[in-house]
């Protein structure tokens, strides 16, 4: 399958939609909560660990319209929008805004190298500053640690001692527990492990909540729709 092209990345109306479910959520400061994820296809991004690769192409054209409603069918008051990368479809904004208009309590995650300025901060905004090890740490747009509110969250997957050396130099020289009401650490599901990342967490006294992808832990780690 074709990568969107321009033309459809500037598309209003109509969005390229991965998948959208009802499930379990995995992170976050409201990991554990009933959450329905509408994911968006497309990514500028490739992380040595992505695991949704598949959202890269994969994907059915879809009105604005059409996603709120399925959306509001999930009875579900918590919406997560991710990719993929949401921020580079221009219609990711009105849908953000139909679906605070209804009165859901919306999250958006974003790989960290879009400007999240235009997005509403009553969006809980989560952005993924890139690690050394994802191979993208490059393309990191410094100046969204500026845009943080009280209101959002950051967040840092570790995949080794490297990766959490320097997402400690971050939180402290940019003095991330003033700019956002959570820093979040997520080890790379099966390939650092769990007592490592707490260990080094607790010896440094990081202001941090350290997280895991528990639907990996619930469901099949490959599996897709949870």
């Amino acid at each position: 399958m074709k990568p969107l092209t321009t033309a459809e990345k500037r598309r209003t109306e109509v969005l390229r939609i991965n998948e959208m479910f009802h499930s379990v959520q995995g992170e976050s400061s409201r990991a554990g909560e009933p959450c329905v994820f509408v994911r968006l296809t497309g990514c500028g991004l490739r992380c040595t660990y992505c695991d949704t690769e598949y959202a890269f192409y994969e994907g059915v054209d879809r009105s604005i319209d059409d996603v709120v409603a399925e959306v509001t069918h999930f009875g579900t008051r918590l919406v997560e929008i991710t990719g993929g990368e949401p921020l580079e479809q221009e219609a990711v904004y009105q849908l953000m805004e139909s679906l605070l208009e209804q009165g859901f309590d919306l999250m958006l995650e974003t790989g960290g190298h879009m400007d999240i300025s235009r997005v509403d901060t009553r969006v809980k905004r989560i952005v993924d500053l890139k690690t050394p090890a994802s191979g993208m740490m490059h393309r990191n747009d410094y100046h969204n640690v500026d845009r943080l509110t009280p209101h959002d969250e950051i967040k840092f997957v570790i995949a080794d001692r490297t990766d959490y050396e320097w997402a400690r130099e971050q939180i402290t020289e940019r003095r991330l527990a003033e700019r956002c009401g959570h820093i979040l650490l997520s080890p790379v599901h099966g390939s650092l492990a769990l007592n490592d990342l707490a260990s080094w967490i607790l010896e440094d006294h990081l202001p941090v909540k350290m997280q895991v992808q528990l639907h990996k832990l619930i469901w099949p780690a490959a599996m897709r729709g949870v």
